[in-house]
């Protein structure tokens, strides 16, 4: 058996583990015999600022930044965008207290993404580079903090789903993609970013992930919104997370973002679907809410 295979699944499955671990109650209940004081949003918030410090590291090495303050301020500026979002995460201000900087902060997010696209060469200025981090990782990474479902810090009450299924969605929209592109594919999508993807594998992921958030939302009913739409949702911006992490390495002429994840490559590589699903399901969640 080829021994890159064995690596692969070894660490995906680690992967996978870490994930459930820290986003669905088992978490605290494996803790819970020699840790009590360990909680599941404890566990999640973790996970979350991990992932983060280690997607800026990638961000830097990719966006190859000089060795001046702009590399430096990096991590400081980030972390304080971050906090914010912290402090909202366990005060539970999520949702109930829409303000305009929240809404400010959710568009920086496209305009980043348009700009990677369209004007890339403003992304070689190393103050172009800052700006573009910050905003392609910890805003994203802020509003994931406020998809879970916590109605309070008391550890009687029961960690919700959401941040789980949203991961089992978007490794499922890209394994449907990808094997139905695999066998009926012939139409490139980004022949020049992504080679790979192919029109006739994103309307596989669209149709089967949208048949999978039907059976989340009806053997989940507990989880916020409706689970169908947020299927729908990430079918169409999770393989745009791909094209983006693709046109950022494409850019500035780097395979991988990293090489935590043995055999899978970086944060970035496994996380770049997420980084633009958590905000786009976050805006969902908010106008749900309103509506």
């Amino acid at each position: 058996m080829d021994k890159n295979f064995i690596q692969r699944s070894l660490s995906g499955l680690v992967y996978v583990l870490i994930i459930t671990l820290c986003t669905t109650p088992l978490g605290e209940k494996i803790f819970s015999s020699f840790l009590p004081e360990v909680k599941q949003q404890y566990l999640f918030y973790g996970l979350i600022t991990f992932l983060l410090a280690v997607g800026l590291y990638e961000c830097i090495r990719v966006m190859k930044f000089d060795n001046s303050f702009y590399k430096w301020l990096v991590f400081p500026i980030a972390a304080i965008v971050y906090y914010r979002f912290s402090k909202r995460f366990f005060y539970h201000g999520f949702f109930l207290d829409i303000n305009f900087s929240e809404m400010m902060a959710l568009a920086l997010i496209p305009i980043a993404v348009v700009t990677l696209f369209k004007y890339p060469r403003e992304l070689y200025f190393e103050n172009g580079k800052l700006i573009f981090t910050v905003v392609y990782l910890a805003l994203p990474f802020g509003f994931a903090l406020g998809l879970p479902k916590f109605s309070t810090l008391n550890p009687d009450k029961p960690f919700t789903l959401e941040v789980f299924m949203l991961f089992v969605l978007i490794w499922s929209s890209d394994t449907f993609a990808y094997l139905t592109g695999k066998f009926f594919g012939k139409h490139k999508m980004a022949p020049k970013i992504s080679p790979k993807k192919t029109w006739e594998g994103f309307a596989g992921g669209v149709v089967l992930t949208l048949l999978l958030g039907f059976f989340v939302e009806k053997y989940f009913p507990e989880l916020r919104g409706n689970w169908m739409i947020v299927g729908l949702l990430i079918s169409i911006f999770a393989p745009l997370g791909d094209l983006v992490e693709s046109q950022l390495k494409r850019s500035f002429a780097v395979k991988d973002s990293g090489n935590i994840i043995p055999g899978h490559g970086g944060v970035l590589d496994r996380l770049d679907s997420f980084i633009i699903c958590a905000p786009v399901i976050y805006l969902y969640f908010i106008l749900e809410k309103l509506f």
